[in-house]
């Protein structure tokens, strides 16, 4: 089971948070393109290493992971291309939008996703953003690419998916 399926149970619908207890869980933004895009693998969750300013920021909900890419370099995790504005009532210890941003993985971790990055084909990409309590974590997938036509083949799917339960509905009423 991945890991990413164990946090969304039991969330408040409105807020996203999880109910109740010192460990909520809010969502800070989705990278909603991520899984259309690719073909997700492995999930992992990691924590990152944030500034101040940057957190403030997010703790306004503003962020974004479209961009983004996850690298291993020289034995770390490194988080680079997602967008966190400058924070609006920082001063001149405010941080750079969009710079090189530290993961926190365990050693196993990080060797198992330099292994599956090696393949031909593959990539880092981060899926979610989010809180857990006060700490920022952030879901990463091991990715292969989509061609074009899985894309089309995917929204088919998804099409007549959509059209038999509309169907389905239909009959029930009737």
């Amino acid at each position: 089971m991945a890991k990413g399926s164990q946090k969304k149970t039991g969330k408040n619908a409105k807020t996203g948070a999880k109910t109740g207890g010192k460990d909520a869980i809010t969502t800070i933004a989705r990278n909603r393109k991520a899984r259309h895009d690719y073909h997700i693998e492995d999930t992992y969750e990691a924590g990152l290493v944030l500034t101040g300013t940057e957190v403030k920021s997010l703790r306004e909900g503003r962020a974004s992971l479209t961009d983004g890419f996850g690298l291993i370099f020289q034995g770390e995790a490194w988080l680079e291309g997602i967008y966190i504005p400058e924070y609006v009532q920082g001063t001149w210890t405010n941080h750079a939008a969009r710079r090189r941003r530290k993961m926190l993985l365990h050693k196993d971790e990080i060797l198992k996703i330099s292994h599956k990055l090696k393949e031909s084909g593959r990539t880092l990409v981060p899926l979610e953003l989010y809180f857990v309590g006060s700490r920022v974590k952030v879901e990463i997938a091991v990715a292969l690419g989509k061609k074009d036509w899985d894309k089309r083949q995917a929204l088919r799917e998804k099409q007549d998916a959509r059209e038999a339960q509309r169907a389905m509905s239909l009959r029930r009423h009737m």
